[in-house]
């Protein structure tokens, strides 16, 4: 019964090579007259399809796939499951190991020959983050060993805390056009990476198995500073620290500061430490930051990161111009003091927002121009389940976050920030998938482009576990078996022309979000999972 139910989904995977002329499109179009939709075909439009994402450590350092037995039968289980997917991380750590431009792709093209041959669709992270440090990193991938070595002659090329700590995650947007590796910046690192990708795996671009191309962008693959590392002694909920004090960034605010008309300004020394909370601090306690100067840093500061996400994400376009694929930028659901007037951690992550500045329609904004989606984290998350002490507000951030992008006319897409297995976390998620609901006459009014699971895991696949799981996916397809058509993308055009700052600037007005359901009809309950499992 499996084979035949796989031997039906893979037919799904045969592509016609004949080319179509925009002519001849045109014409068919002038010719037939357009059919009315059936019941399924307006159901299908409700389809949310979804990811798991991959083990961390899938691939060695030594760049071998781990245990490639026993990963088909899990890839076996997910497509069974009627999972459309799976997301893999490709280290740059692993493949450009040896030496600056010896890339080596060989596990990654054994990586990606099984997927394809177990019936699912691949979404891929430019992982250029050191893997290890963060909430749930159980596997340790460096940078490679050649950037390190530049890192011991010329430290400052890691974000640095006011303490002077090195945080070697990412490379710090300082050196994004410094020429300190081997004459190339980070900014050509990065791009030569992508585009060897793209040479190296063309095949299976060609073969429309890759549909999304997240372009790694900070720490953890997420655009934002490494204001919350555990290595160096953060525990929740504590607001982090800016991570602009490396020589490059202090040079290049002493920069925007004497332009202003302020060459006195220096960065700031009183904004606290890890573990503080905001009150505990002069920069939030004592409003530090609605002053003239500490509007401007945070300003200049979350600017930074807005050009550099530009940045990177043109060069992604360019590397990948003409082929099936989606771009896409992850951001990082930081919840907890959300609830406080001063949202110190989401502004010392490099999120400029307020209560009357909105910090994140800039970004959905830039990546308007790339075409690109906005992947967001905690989508699991109930303000309920956290501590009052953390003035978290996980729902109100998400329902912000993808309104912001929707507003923008961009997709929105979606992660779990922890690994959950119970229903009160699978209902969240299919609630924020779309927000009003379904609708049966056709396109929702809200909903998210696609949801990647945190992670495959031997826990998942439990029977109990992997039963609830399977409903999940049931639900997120709309009660509807897979589609292939729901992943299908269109040809990557060339960005659009750049967005001067100042009207990225001007989505900071805060606008009115989108509302949510109380309550989505499509739930994972008790009656059905245990009808599914038995």
């Amino acid at each position: 019964m499996f084979e035949t139910f796989f031997y039906k989904r893979r037919q799904h995977y045969s592509y016609s090579t004949e080319p179509k002329t925009k002519a001849t499109l045109v014409i068919t179009q002038k010719m037939q007259a357009p059919t009315p939709r059936t019941d399924k075909e307006k159901m299908l439009q409700n389809y949310v399809p979804i990811y798991v994402m991959l083990p961390l450590g899938v691939i060695t350092m030594d760049n071998v796939v781990v245990d490639k037995d026993g990963l088909e039968k899990q890839l076996k289980a997910l497509f069974a499951a009627g999972v459309d997917g799976v997301m893999l991380d490709v280290w740059w750590g692993i493949v450009e190991s040896k030496g600056p431009k010896q890339y080596d792709w060989s596990a990654y093209r054994t990586l990606f020959q099984l997927v394809q041959q177990c019936g699912l669709k691949l979404q891929v992270v430019m992982s250029f983050h050191q893997c290890g440090g963060n909430v749930g990193d159980e596997v340790y991938i460096p940078l490679p060993q050649w950037v390190l070595e530049v890192g011991e002659k010329v430290p400052d090329i890691f974000y640095t805390n006011r303490a002077g700590n090195r945080n070697k995650e990412y490379l710090s947007i300082g050196v994004d056009h410094m020429p300190l590796f081997g004459q190339r910046t980070a900014v050509e690192i990065y791009a030569d990476y992508m585009t060897s990708f793209r040479e190296n795996m063309a095949d299976f671009l060609q073969a429309e198995l890759l549909t999304d191309i997240e372009v790694g962008l900070g720490p953890a693959g997420e655009l934002r500073y490494p204001s919350y590392p555990q290595n160096q002694g953060w525990e929740f909920p504590g607001i982090g620290e800016f991570q602009c004090y490396d020589k490059f960034l202090k040079w290049d605010f002493k920069v925007a500061a004497t332009k202003a008309g302020h060459p006195e300004w220096d960065l700031p020394d009183d904004a606290g430490e890890y573990n503080d909370k905001p009150e505990s601090t002069k920069f939030f306690g004592s409003k530090g930051y609605l002053t003239y100067k500490g509007k401007f840093f945070l300003t200049w500061y979350s600017n930074k990161l807005l050009i550099h996400g530009d940045e990177i994400l043109d060069e992604a376009n360019k590397a990948f111009l003409g082929c099936k694929v989606k771009l896409a930028a992850k951001v990082s659901g930081i919840h907890w003091w959300y609830n406080d007037v001063t949202h110190a951690a989401e502004l010392t992550a490099g999120f400029y927002n307020l209560g009357n500045r909105d910090g994140y329609r800039p970004i959905a904004r830039m990546l308007s121009r790339h075409y690109g989606i906005l992947n967001f984290t905690c989508l699991e998350m109930r303000d309920t389940e956290q501590p009052a002490e953390a003035k978290s507000g996980p729902q109100k951030l998400v329902q912000q976050v993808f309104s912001d992008g929707w507003i923008e006319k961009i997709g929105v897409a979606g992660e779990n920030a922890l690994p959950r297995y119970d229903r009160k976390a699978y209902n969240q998620i299919l609630l924020n998938s779309r927000p009003n609901g379904v609708n049966r006459d056709g396109p929702p009014k809200l909903k998210m482009s696609g949801f990647t699971y945190l992670r495959l895991s031997d826990d998942l696949l439990k029977e109990d576990n992997f039963s609830i799981f399977k409903t999940f996916v049931k639900k997120l397809h709309a009660n509807q078996d897979y589609s292939p058509d729901a992943s299908m993308v269109v040809t990557l055009e060339r960005s659009k022309p750049r967005i001067p700052i100042e009207e990225l600037l001007e989505a900071t007005e805060p606008i009115e979000p989108f509302q949510w359901k109380e309550e989505n009809e499509t739930k994972v309950d008790d009656e059905e999972t245990f009808m599914n499992h038995e």
